[in-house]
């Protein structure tokens, strides 16, 4: 049984940020309902995968509707920025999308991060769900977000330091 179980349902906000200096960023996910503000610790990758996964998403859940109306990306950077109480519930360990035609809501399933010593079922998990448009601007302002740090190796996929890259794909020749 999870240690705790959240439904952010509905979101009046979504939104993706870190803190701190490339290299040494802290990534979260937050979402507010009413006076309530939820907050998980994700991983730069994390992000960049929910993006491309929500972008994904939606494109599929438009070819499935196609009846329904566009969800739109454009945001307001300020508005995007996460604020406090920035007091995470946990670091997440797994990230999911779902839907519900009927409410149509897209629903970010996430799951507590465990250690060898934790039972898995424990996981706490919060899901959050939220309109297709409060979707695609997380999903654009993610990508934003993102790629305000250091860059990515194409090889394999981990941030490049300014004097250089250990890259296991090169057998750990610096480049």
């Amino acid at each position: 049984m999870p240690r705790f179980e959240i439904d952010v349902d509905p979101c009046d906000h979504i939104t993706a940020d870190a803190i701190g200096k490339p290299g040494q960023r802290v990534f979260y996910l937050q979402a507010y309902q009413d006076t309530r503000t939820i907050t998980i610790i994700i991983e730069k990758a994390q992000l960049i995968s929910l993006a491309i996964g929500i972008e994904q998403f939606l494109a599929q859940i438009s070819q499935q509707n196609p009846h329904l109306e566009e969800a739109s990306g454009d945001y307001v950077e300020d508005a995007m920025r996460i604020h406090p109480p920035v007091d995470p519930l946990f670091r997440a360990g797994e990230i999911g999308l779902g839907y519900d035609r009927e409410r149509d809501r897209v629903v970010i399933f996430t799951k507590e991060l465990v250690t060898e010593e934790q039972d898995v079922e424990s996981a706490a998990q919060v899901r959050f769900w939220a309109t297709r448009t409060q979707l695609r601007r997380l999903a654009r302002w993610g990508q934003e977000v993102s790629s305000r740090g250091r860059p990515v190796c194409p090889q394999c996929g981990q941030p490049m330091e300014p004097e250089g890259h250990f890259c296991p794909k090169k057998n750990g020749h610096l480049h």
